[in-house]
């Protein structure tokens, strides 16, 4: 299988990387177009800002690319809300694969950014939840979220609910980070190695 990993110039790219490989699978990190369109399955990473971010996409000339790829794409943490239709933070028009908004989060009260271990809860049965339960804890370090809506494939509750991953067609992410939460992590990226559309 060929996994190709966007690089988005973020920080959390080796982590991605070592967590596919603790999984058996050599990933390659690329921003070659080419590279990106034959592969098997595609991640987005991605941390900072999502104007940044974009004006990496941008400039690297991926922004088409991404949008028209048909094999499955997951984005991760920014990666995630990079896949939505736009974010307030930097009021930036995103990639427009799930027409989501992200907005700053609601936490009523409790510290951001949104940062530890929490439960999921409303857990689809998209193929990339499998084995998931409201009892498995995963890693967030976030203070935009995504509003849920009807993509919404799961959910935390931090001051308010936030959609914690979502889904359309070929196209998934997770707000929290799985190459930073143990088993339960793992499980995710599995699950998006195993993912048949």
């Amino acid at each position: 299988m060929k996994l190709v990993i966007v690089d988005t110039g973020c920080a959390n790219i080796s982590s991605v990387y070592f967590a596919f490989k603790r999984l058996g699978v050599e990933a390659s990190i690329s921003r070659d177009a080419k590279a990106i369109k034959s592969a098997d399955k595609v991640l987005l990473p991605g941390v900072g800002t999502a104007h940044n971010a974009m004006a990496q996409l941008q400039q690297a000339e991926l922004i088409g690319t991404l949008q028209q790829l048909q094999q499955p794409l997951l984005g991760i943490c920014l990666g995630m809300q990079l896949l939505t239709a736009h974010s307030m933070e930097g009021d930036v028009a995103c990639l427009n694969l799930i027409p989501s908004e992200v907005l700053p989060m609601q936490s009523a009260g409790l510290r951001l950014p949104h940062m530890g271990w929490n439960t999921l809860h409303r857990i689809s049965s998209h193929p990339l939840l499998r084995g998931f339960s409201d009892t498995d804890y995963v890693y967030f370090v976030h203070s935009f979220a995504v509003a849920p809506d009807q993509y919404s494939l799961a959910q935390c509750h931090y001051g308010n609910d936030f959609a914690a991953v979502i889904g359309k067609d070929n196209v998934a992410g997770a707000q929290f980070h799985p190459e930073r939460s143990g088993k339960t992590g793992a499980r995710l990226l599995q699950n998006f190695l195993e993912w048949q559309l």
